[in-house]
């Protein structure tokens, strides 16, 4: 038995030992689900207040404030932790998002103009209209104003977490609608990062930066692939947006973007050289030249199919599960501290907490919803098959879900620390109600499936989309 255990579990992870068994598949197990981030996330945030609010409030604050000094040659870097995080490891973050938004945009929901439309304009209502009631809210103080974006963002964990635990009472279409969705909201929400946060700019260092993006982009042309190269290019890349004034995790958008989404060997060339490399392999290893040349065809065989996967979908699987269950909820830790003096409710009903609340809650649904309609009364767009305007208005409801964008651009708009907190309350009040309407719409929804009209709905002719 423990020879047939042998050569089934070929690993200790793998194997049914106390350990792994114990402790190693559970958490493996409670990764692979789709609420799982989300989960950790909200952990990580209530945490964040508790330690904020707590006897040791002070070492939560301490801690965040840590300064660190990296030299490397001519380059130093003096930052806070809670710098590092948001300057450093988000970016991480950010560069995962760039990966899905060129995913979506050369292979996904978004390649086609005409089913593109409908998520583009959902999320530029979903966008717009929270601004305004936020501005609507704030507009007696001036100083509140600047907050406008925070209202605007979609988690994309926690809404999709939202609708996994609802189970088939979603249709497939309609999350595949919330990521398109969200993924627009991101790349808004860029946008306003870059246009609206950025500081007075080093011409230098911002020409340097862009000097490597250039660079990265000849190279990707050229077929360079080594990681070895892009690594420390990308580091400098960073780096040098981090001194320029532009906002760091822009550089981890930028190159995101320029991740080739498509593999050097396609199916057929993946095919081909994977049978030549297999012809050439020996039938044993039992000669000193057999094991030679079984190790050369091995690790070229490794190599082919390696390079049958695009880079985009390397790099997004590597980098994914710790931008979920380490980046964001250290992120989440280090922002999500809110500290209640006085009275939480004259905190819930200030002018900033109401904004965003509100914005995100009837905002995102009045605004996803009134455009939606718009694009599909003028033809622009249709409804995806087998979702209702029910479903639509269950999606709208859940993308008000904001957390990790929206907490993002609440340290970049304020720097009075009571607006700040004002902000996050309003976050965690909106993201709440928004997720808890979205399970009452959709609960009241039903489970009824609209079947598919092939005449309504004809297949879309795949293209083959540029090469990177």
């Amino acid at each position: 038995m423990a020879e047939e255990d042998e050569l089934i579990h070929r690993t200790w992870v793998d194997s049914n030992r106390f350990v792994p068994a114990t402790f190693v598949k559970p958490v493996r197990r409670f990764m692979d689900l789709e609420a799982a981030s989300g989960v950790l996330m909200l952990i990580a945030a209530v945490a964040a207040v508790i330690w904020a609010n707590s006897a040791a409030h002070e070492l939560y604050e301490s801690i965040l404030h840590t300064e660190f000094l990296l030299e490397f040659g001519p380059f130093e870097l003096e930052e806070s932790l809670g710098h590092l995080i948001s300057d450093g490891l988000m970016a991480v973050f950010f560069f995962v998002v760039g990966l899905e938004i060129k995913r979506e945009l050369v292979l996904g929901e978004l390649r086609n103009p005409r089913d593109a439309a409908l998520p583009v304009l959902a999320a530029v209502g979903g966008m717009v209209t929270p601004a305004l009631i936020y501005v609507a809210f704030t507009a007696a103080n001036p100083d509140a104003l600047s907050g406008w974006a925070v209202p605007v963002a979609t988690d994309i964990a926690f809404a999709l977490g939202v609708l996994s635990l609802l189970g088939r009472r979603v249709p497939p279409a309609a999350k595949l609608f919330l990521l398109a969705l969200a993924i627009a909201d991101d790349l808004g929400g860029i946008l306003v990062i870059a246009l609206f946060f950025t500081r007075e700019i080093d011409a230098v260092a911002i020409g340097l930066a862009f000097s490597g993006l250039a660079l990265v982009w000849l190279l990707t042309r050229v077929g360079v692939r080594s990681e070895v190269i892009y690594i420390p290019l990308g580091l400098l890349i960073w780096y040098f947006f981090l001194e320029s004034g532009v906002h760091a995790t822009l550089a981890g958008v930028a190159l995101g973007f320029l991740t080739p989404a498509r593999p050097m060997y396609g199916v057929g060339e993946f095919d081909d050289r994977v049978r030549k490399v297999l012809d050439r392999f020996p039938d044993s290893t039992e000669s000193y030249d057999d094991r030679e040349i079984a190790d050369h065809e091995a690790l070229l065989l490794a190599q082919v199919s390696r390079e049958s996967v695009a880079p985009l979908n390397r790099w997004e699987h590597a980098l994914a599960p710790w931008v979920s269950f380490l980046v964001v909820p250290l992120f989440a830790l280090a922002n999500a501290g809110v500290r209640f003096e006085g009275s939480i409710l004259d905190r819930l009903f200030s002018d900033v907490a109401l904004g965003v609340g509100i914005g995100l809650v009837v905002g995102k649904v009045i605004g996803i919803m009134t455009f939606s309609w718009l694009a599909v009364r003028f033809g622009l767009s249709r409804l995806p098959v087998g979702v209702t305007w029910r479903h639509m208005l269950g999606v709208s409801a859940t993308a008000g879900i904001g957390f990790t964008v929206a907490l993002f651009i609440t340290a970049l708009a304020f720097t009075d620390q009571v607006l700040t907190d004002d902000a996050k309350v309003g976050i965690f009040a909106g993201s709440i109600v928004a997720g808890l309407l979205g399970v009452v719409v959709f609960r009241w929804s039903g489970t009824r499936r609209v079947a598919p009209d092939p005449y309504e709905n004809p297949p879309v002719q795949e293209s083959e989309g540029p090469v990177t």
